[in-house]
């Protein structure tokens, strides 16, 4: 089916309107007239080659959001009318340990990435979201509920589940002490599900301006990092911190503030490897791990959780013309908290 997007042809150049062909439905896929697409940093990474090599031209994004308008004849997951999500991958290998267990996002034999990827075939080329429409098989969709604004959800898909997942398997709950580290995409994010989930939450930022936002989000506490006696005063007193910035920072002053048996998670991707002192660990047995988004039976869980409690992601939505500039104030941190784009306007 004919689309149409915003691609790049190359690393140094700007998205442009971009016409292609969708596959035509298999029996177990659906087709969505998509609604919205957020614009996540990775994408701007992807574009620029700044993770690697890419695959041109590109279509990126992998926070999409829309209607199913086409089903194919097996399946029975979603009906014509449904409001649908697809995130950060598409595909993965179905068979592996970590496939059986829905968590395909560590699949064994690598997961297919909604962009700048070839689908398991090893030839059709993988178009991500900033179009106006998608095709992916009902297996790798999930349900959007019905209450919440489209706009915000669509940045759930890739930020939200990258924050739930581990707040989920860290056992986030009433009576634990969790820190976020950074206020932008991810952490904004993480201060409103660690809330929901009845922790008490401490936003760690660089940025004394975003202390109203976190405290209106549900911060129970805002501390300026940028006087590193203000993190020593909190050493030994957090059950969980999740550091969502990818800016390099003395990760050691981060281990110190957790307790006995504790876990700092790593989600941003710093530029070059953290320097950990092995003693901020032996310490006080506490642990350092890392986190990436989550499996379909999770991301589907993460949904029926945001219906429940009314949690969507601050946004900007903005024009398909305004993505280049949008980029530039995402490299900026100039967002309050996720641009995402109207499909209609492409």
């Amino acid at each position: 089916m004919k689309t149409r997007g915003l691609a790049v042809h190359s690393g140094s150049a700007p998205l442009q309107p971009f016409e292609f062909e969708r596959r035509s439905l298999r029996p177990n896929d659906v087709a969505l007239d998509i609604a919205y697409s957020g614009i996540c940093h990775s994408d701007i990474h992807q574009v620029r080659e700044e993770w690697g090599p890419a695959l041109f031209p590109m279509v990126p994004g992998h926070e999409i959001v829309g209607v199913v308008r086409e089903i194919g004849s097996n399946v029975t997951k979603f009906a014509i009318g449904d409001p649908i999500g697809v995130g950060v991958f598409i595909d993965s290998c179905r068979t592996c340990a970590s496939c059986l267990k829905g968590l395909e996002q560590y699949c064994e034999n690598g997961m297919t990435g909604t962009y700048n990827s070839y689908e398991r075939d090893g030839s059709t080329v993988a178009y991500g979201g900033y179009s106006n429409l998608f095709v992916i098989d009902a297996d790798y969709a999930v349900h959007v509920p019905k209450n919440l604004d489209m706009a915000g959800v669509a940045p759930l898909l890739c930020a939200g589940i990258t924050l739930y997942s581990p707040l989920k398997h860290w056992g986030a709950c009433p009576g634990m002490n969790v820190g976020i580290v950074g206020l932008g995409g991810l952490g904004h994010m993480g201060v409103k599900f660690a809330k929901a989930l009845g922790a008490t939450v401490t936003v760690f930022s660089h940025s004394p301006e975003k202390e109203k936002d976190a405290l209106a989000m549900g911060a129970d506490k805002f501390v300026v990092t940028k006087d590193a006696q203000n993190l020593v005063a909190l050493e030994s007193t957090f059950d969980l911190i999740l550091n969502t910035v990818s800016a390099q920072l003395d990760i050691n002053l981060y281990l110190n503030l957790l307790k006995l048996d504790a876990t700092l998670v790593v989600i941003g991707l710093p530029g070059k490897a953290y320097e950990v002192n092995v003693g901020n660990l032996l310490g006080a047995r506490r642990s350092m791990a890392g986190s990436m988004i989550g499996g379909i039976p999770e991301i589907q869980e993460m949904l029926y959780f945001c219906g429940k409690h009314n949690i969507t992601s601050d946004v900007e939505v903005i024009d398909a013309d305004y993505v280049n500039t949008a980029y530039e104030r995402t490299v900026a941190s100039d967002v309050k908290y996720r641009f995402v784009i109207d499909a209609k306007t492409f």
